[in-house]
């Protein structure tokens, strides 16, 4: 009797926190639509470096609800000549992750919407900057051969001094500018008058990028990268609590760059987004990073994003080598990496990996599986007002003639109640709850990947209270 002596206490406290947790009152306006919603913010990047051919990676991007696709892979852009299949500085292409491979075995049995970017750093000599006859003899090609790409982005992170340019003077503003509205600008739309072509973007840059490169330069979008956080500083409740809301004021910030261009209606492409710049640990494969990539893409949703690609789909596992594992990060796998499939572990980076075969949803795949419920084309988004909480984060938009609202139980231990209302709706014929959240990632601890739960609540008086698990994403469905 002792025992129970001692645990009735303890449940008694438990179930007196959760009933005084402070309830978030969430009223979405299904009156007021505002900003189209795209499913193109609902992509990812994918590697040259990586195996293209291998089977079933197309089924999961679909699965995962993947709707666009950005190659041949960050840096390696600067680098790669895609008629030889080939990079200067040595770098490595796998031999079946040709720009053929990579249309043929992933683009075509998935179609998803697809943007390339072009070389602006080297010429297939190597001995000299990107040669723009070379980008639009790609664009011809493509278009040849019937390989839709939608965006040709004009190099990859080019102010960066860690990008690979050998122009005169490389990683300069004006050098890139002219290179793109001298040279590759026409030249690609010359070789199709269809291709959008765009150029890199990053707000608050010194010595000054925006400013010039968007006065001066021609295209038809901007492609904006961001990462929450450097490699060995990762925190949770930073990636969790706080960094959605710095990528939302970091567009903001690439948008009151376009408007001071006398640019402001164009078109922003996230081409890369991730929780972390290098070294992926432990975040990667948890909840944390999942719950992140969610309210990203809510934000990108509101902020009307025309597109964007998560950082990596398949190719880059590392492990306690290499990445940040500390005690003090949430999470169950001695593997962690830039991919949000698996890449069919143990493998290259992380050889004493559990396995994992090729294709797995983890966690962060899991978020766009959820999210691809509600970024759809023809809807829109929906303004709403979230008050009583501040460890629940909510967004919504039309449904159909129904509405979908998405919200996230910020808490790491807490059950929290929300009270929704939906303006102008005293009831809802069927609400539907579909919810991934730490306890189902906790099962990866046994080497069970499991997917979403959907629990339909049938038909419900409107306001309906409903009850978020600790860190959880849910994506509510009313019909009315």
């Amino acid at each position: 009797m002792k025992s129970l002596i001692r645990i009735l206490p303890i449940v008694f406290i438990l179930a007196a926190q959760a009933a005084m947790a402070a309830t978030a009152n969430v009223t979405v306006d299904r009156q007021s639509p505002s900003i189209a919603v795209t499913d193109q913010i609902l992509g990812m990047n994918m590697a040259n470096w990586f195996d293209q051919t291998q089977g079933g990676m197309a089924a999961a991007l679909k699965t995962g609800g993947i709707a666009a696709l950005r190659w041949p892979g960050g840096s390696a852009s600067d680098t790669f000549h895609w008629q030889t299949n080939s990079e200067c500085n040595g770098g490595y292409v796998d031999a079946n992750a040709s720009f053929d491979d990579f249309f043929a075995d992933i683009v075509k049995p998935h179609a998803p919407d697809v943007a390339v970017t072009v070389d602006y750093g080297s010429n297939a000599a190597c001995n000299g900057g990107g040669d723009p006859a070379e980008a639009a003899a790609w664009v011809a090609y493509a278009l040849a051969h019937g390989d839709k790409v939608s965006h040709w982005t004009v190099g990859n992170e080019v102010y960066g001094s860690w990008e690979y340019d050998l122009h005169a003077a490389p990683h300069d503003a004006t050098t890139y500018a002219n290179a793109v509205a001298s040279g590759y600008y026409p030249q690609m739309k010359a070789a199709d008058p269809t291709a959008l072509v765009g150029v890199v973007v990053q707000p608050g840059w010194s010595p000054a990028w925006d400013p010039i490169v968007l006065s001066q330069a021609q295209y038809d979008f901007v492609e904006y990268h961001w990462y929450a956080q450097a490699p060995g500083s990762e925190s949770d409740s930073y990636l969790v609590g706080e960094a959605s809301q710095d990528f939302a004021a970091q567009i903001t910030a690439v948008k009151a760059d376009l408007s001071a261009a006398g640019h402001a209606a164009t078109p922003i492409y996230v081409g890369e987004l991730g929780s972390v710049y290098s070294n992926p640990g432990k975040q990667t494969t948890s909840i944390t990073q999942a719950l992140f990539a969610g309210q990203v893409l809510g934000e990108m949703m509101n902020a009307g994003v025309s597109r964007a690609t998560w950082w990596l789909g398949y190719g880059g596992c590392s492990d306690a080598a290499n990445g940040n594992f500390n005690a003090s990060l949430y999470g169950w796998q001695t593997f962690g990496g830039y991919m949000v499939f698996s890449d069919g572990t143990p493998e290259y980076g992380c050889p004493n990996a559990p396995v994992t075969p090729l294709g797995t949803l983890l966690p962060t795949a899991r978020a766009f599986e959820l999210f691809s419920t509600v970024a759809r084309n023809g809807e829109d988004v929906l303004p709403l007002t979230n008050a009583g909480n501040a460890s629940v984060r909510a967004y919504a938009a039309t449904h159909g003639s129904g509405t979908a609202v998405v919200l996230f139980n910020l808490s790491e231990t807490k059950t929290l109640p929300v009270r929704l209302a939906i303006k102008g709706m005293n009831s809802a014929s069927d609400v539907s709850v579909s919810t991934y959240d730490k306890a189902i990632y906790n099962r990866s601890q046994r080497g069970v990947w499991a997917r979403p739960v959907t629990t339909d609540h049938g038909a419900l008086t409107l306001p309906t209270t409903l009850s978020l698990a600790p860190w959880s994403m849910n994506v509510v469905i009313l019909t009315p």
